[in-house]
Order: structure tokens, then sequence, then C-alpha cells
């Protein structure tokens, strides 16, 4: 293909050289701008890339959640969707019978030196054999039982009028320290197991545990708990890293809260069976 170069006849041949040398110039300078807004380009499309790659590396931040009046407590919901609540101390045990157990609630307690006193908080309702097998059963796992290895423990259930402040005679009543007087319902040799679980709250991730009846009916994702060998530090680990990775796995975001975790445990002595 031929150049045609165009010339103006008003002007000498130098004159029309020099013409198209200062139309070279400036398009040469044209070009060396292009490429520094080129390659401007690219620096900040890699660094917008890097900062995108960091942030997918960077663990997510767990959302804060309002937190309920009985967390503070050990606590599950049963499968009859009644609350259930036991005390963490003397201090918590005082707090649950005398502030918080009302008429038509129940009272559950295990038969062994170091157990919370547990209230089912039936709301008026009957409460079902099966909310009564999984209180017994929370009851037995946060007594000392669980910390001795025991296999399983004696439970008894109540009235609430039949747990008292009074003492027999030259006897006095400690903090968390109540006497129990009249018929018991029993729970023979109730299992230490226990699960815990994961379920959504609204744009968070809440923790939960209980018998397993109850956890797994209620969570996205949930594990067995029997007696082990982990300490409760090394359980809850174990539980966040899973319990993400099968949250991912259903395309639910979220961090599992570790403190959370821990809160909802029993003592030491921890194995995970996954179902």
């Amino acid at each position: 293909m031929a150049l045609r170069i165009q010339l103006n006849l008003d002007k000498s041949l130098q004159e029309n050289a020099s013409a198209y040398y200062a139309l070279g110039k400036k398009a040469k300078k044209k070009l060396e701008g292009v490429k520094k807004a080129l390659e401007a380009t690219k620096q900040r499309m890699q660094r917008a890339m890097a900062e995108k790659e960091a942030g997918e590396r960077r663990p997510k931040m767990a959302r804060k959640r309002k937190k309920q009046w009985f967390e503070k407590f050990h606590w599950f919901l049963s499968s009859d969707g009644l609350l259930v609540i036991a005390g963490r101390d003397a201090r918590q045990n005082e707090a649950v019978v005398k502030k918080h157990m009302e008429d038509h609630d129940l009272y559950f307690h295990a038969e062994i030196v170091g157990a919370p006193h547990t209230v089912v908080k039936t709301e008026k309702k009957q409460a079902g054999e099966a909310t009564k097998r999984e209180a017994a059963q929370f009851a037995a796992v946060f007594s000392k039982a669980w910390a001795l290895k025991q296999g399983h423990v004696d439970v008894y259930a109540v009235k609430p009028e039949q747990v008292s402040k009074k003492a027999p005679t030259g006897e006095a009543m400690g903090t968390g320290a109540f006497m129990i007087y009249g018929k018991r319902e029993w729970f023979r040799k109730t299992r230490l197991e226990f699960a815990v679980g994961v379920k959504r709250e609204g744009e968070c991730l809440a923790v939960l545990s209980g018998p397993e009846t109850a956890v797994k009916a209620q969570s996205l994702a949930w594990a067995k708990l029997v007696l082990g060998e982990d300490r409760k530090s090394e359980a809850a680990k174990k539980l966040k890293k899973q319990f993400e990775e099968k949250l991912a796995k259903q395309g639910v975001e979220g961090e599992v809260s570790l403190d959370e975790l821990v809160a909802m445990l029993p003592s030491d002595n921890i194995r995970i069976e996954w179902p």
C-alpha cells in the first residue's frame, strides 16, 4: 500500500517537512502518555487484586449479636420449645431458684455433690416427657459427674414449693444451698451425653448446646459430645473449625464464636462425635 503525503503548495519543501516533523513529535508524545496511563492502570489493578486476595484470606469478623437474659446461665431449649436454665456457680444457683423459678416450673438436680440447680421454665404449660428427660440429662452433664468421668448419674425432679431455704434445726443454708422436701420423681442412671450446634440468628451465627434430641432439631450443623480426653478449650477449637467448614459447604457465611463455644460446653474430658 502506497504512502500518500499531502503537501501545502503555498509552503516550501522545508516548511512542509518541518510541519510533518512537528506532527510526529506530537503523536509520539501522545503515545508515551497512553503508555504511562496503561501502566498506571495496570498497577492499580494489581494492587486491587492483592487487596482482594488479602481480604479473602483474612478471618471474617463475627457480627455481634444481642444476647438474651438467660445466656449468662447454662441453658437450652427443649424439644418442646421450653427454656431450661442452670446455675454456673453458687451465686447463680441462688438466683435460678429465688429469682427465676416460678410456680408451675420444674426443678431438677443430680444426686451428687457439686450439681447445678436446674429449672424448666414451663410458662404454665405441662412439660412433656421429652422435656423432662432432656432436663435430667442437662442437669447430669453440668454436674461434677462429668469431671469425674462417671458414665451416668441419678437425677430427680420436684415442684418449686418443695425447694426451700428452711434448714433442719442447727443447720444453716449458705449461698446456693437449698433443702428438698417431699416426694421426688427419679430419672435413674441418666447418661452423660451432650450435643452442641450452630444456628442462624438474624445476620449472626449463634451456638446452642443441650441434649442431642433438642440440639440436632434446631441446628444447621451439630456434633455429639461424650466423655473423652480433650480439654474444653481444645474441643471448642475443633468444633469451631469443623462447624465453619460444614457451614461453608452449605453456603452459610459467618464466624462461629469461640467464646460462645467454650461457654456452652461442660467440663474437660470431652470427645467429639460427628453425625
